[in-house]
């Protein structure tokens, strides 16, 4: 006879029949009986308000002893609370900033009765329209220079000194070239051509060196002579007789033309021409401008070179290029010129001397002018090579500083183009050129 193991059914039986063990933890549900959100979506369910708005504002505030009070009053006298979102919906709040504008825009529609049919609200769009009103330009400020520093030049017309500007409407070092052989002598009664940025006190801790160094001193400087100059006001006419007025020359800066020696101008014969002219008158000033290419840069003015050499004159080529015929400003200039004493400060000063100009372009005669210059005279710049239309044995070399003169059928048409097309007063180029 077999024999059984009955422990395992013993187990078995003794797991089926006894207790449940107690669970330590609880799983709460995830699922609960009412859904905050769907509570807040059905109070916010109403005429007045929408359901994107109904979580941005709570119920108004219980009084105290809410029950009490409400069980104390009928019905009909019970205040009712409801749900107020203190942020309107979107159609509303746009149609409440179109609202005052209409009204003043629709004055006279205020006192109109209602319409008996209803008006459909039209929806605004995203961009609402506004008023358009012209906003002025703000006013630029006064142009200010003011001279870092001055040095005595030798010349081959002379001596001259040099002046470096800072101003604040660009971040260009113009210069100033000024003839005054008058102030090397003590006893002299003109006035002499000196800034008064320069000469002015700078700092209470300024050394007598320091002026000095930037120019700041009387007659000329040496290892014997250092004499600080003193903060002055150089604005009247000259108390002594026959004094020439000073003659001034507005110059705009010419990279080829002064440097290398280009024959497509006569930029650097002017130049030389107007230091020689001003020696010769022993009073003035050169007022030398960064404008190079009237105004365009190098970079265009190279590339308008490549336009002329296809055929196209000078303005032509920078207007093709985008640029004006002419896009330099004298405002800088008129600022120099007030520094220097050869302009008076208050444009209404009819005492001022005045200056006589080096120019033939009209439209700097009207810009200096605009500028509170007082131009007296006009002096006309005649190329070298149209006074000696021959050569005369002159050496046709670069233009810089001391050369005889210019010339070439690059120079010609470039002048020719300046009368024809830009009002320049020069009336030799037609009989010249032709």
């Amino acid at each position: 006879m077999a024999s059984f193991d009955l422990s395992s059914d013993a187990a078995l039986l003794e797991m089926l029949t006894a207790p449940s063990p107690k669970i330590k933890t609880k799983i709460p549900r995830r699922d609960a009986a009412l859904d905050p959100l769907m509570i807040a979506a059905a109070i916010a369910s109403g005429p007045h308000i929408t359901r994107n708005h109904a979580a941005h504002d709570s119920a108004e505030p219980l009084p105290p002893d809410w029950s009490q009070e409400a069980d104390a009053k009928p019905a009909s006298q019970r205040r009712r609370l409801t749900y107020v979102s203190r942020q309107a919906p979107r159609r509303q709040r746009l149609g409440e900033i179109q609202i005052p504008e209409a009204s003043r825009n629709n004055k006279e529609n205020d006192d109109a009765p209602p319409s008996a049919s209803p008006v459909k609200k039209r929806r605004p769009s995203l961009a609402i329209p506004t008023e358009s009103r012209p906003v002025p330009a703000p006013k630029p400020s006064p142009v200010t220079v003011k001279c870092m520093a001055r040095t005595r030049i030798p010349t081959p017309h002379g001596s001259a000194f040099l002046h470096l500007y800072h101003n604040n409407r660009d971040s260009k070092e113009h210069l100033a070239i000024v003839v005054d052989p008058a102030q090397y002598d003590e006893q002299s009664t003109v006035p002499p051509i000196r800034s008064a940025s320069l000469d002015a006190v700078w700092g209470p801790e300024e050394t007598e060196t320091e002026r000095i160094t930037r120019g700041a001193y009387v007659g000329r400087l040496s290892a014997t002579s250092r004499v600080p100059s003193a903060p002055h006001e150089y604005h009247h006419p000259p108390t002594a007789t026959n004094v020439p007025l000073p003659l001034v020359r507005i110059h705009s800066e010419c990279f080829t033309g002064e440097t290398i020696g280009s024959m497509r101008c006569d930029c650097g014969e002017q130049l030389d021409e107007a230091i020689r002219l001003i020696s010769e008158n022993k009073r003035g000033a050169v007022v030398y401008l960064r404008q190079e290419g009237r105004g365009i840069g190098l970079l265009s003015k190279i590339r308008a070179y490549n336009l002329q050499d296809l055929g196209h004159d000078t303005v032509t080529a920078n207007l093709m290029l985008g640029h004006g015929a002419d896009e330099r400003g004298y405002e800088i200039a008129g600022a120099i010129l007030r520094d220097l004493g050869l302009a008076p400060k208050d444009a209404d000063n009819d005492t001022h001397e005045g200056i006589k100009l080096l120019t033939n372009n009209p439209d700097k005669v009207e810009a200096l002018q605009t500028e509170g210059v007082r131009v007296v005279e006009r002096m006309a710049m005649v190329p070298r090579s149209w006074r000696t239309r021959d050569g005369g044995g002159e050496s046709a070399a670069a233009p810089t500083l001391g050369a005889n003169s210019v010339h070439g059928p690059d120079l010609d048409k470039y002048l020719r183009t300046k009368v024809l097309r830009m009002g320049h007063m020069l009336p030799l180029l037609l009989d010249a050129a032709q």
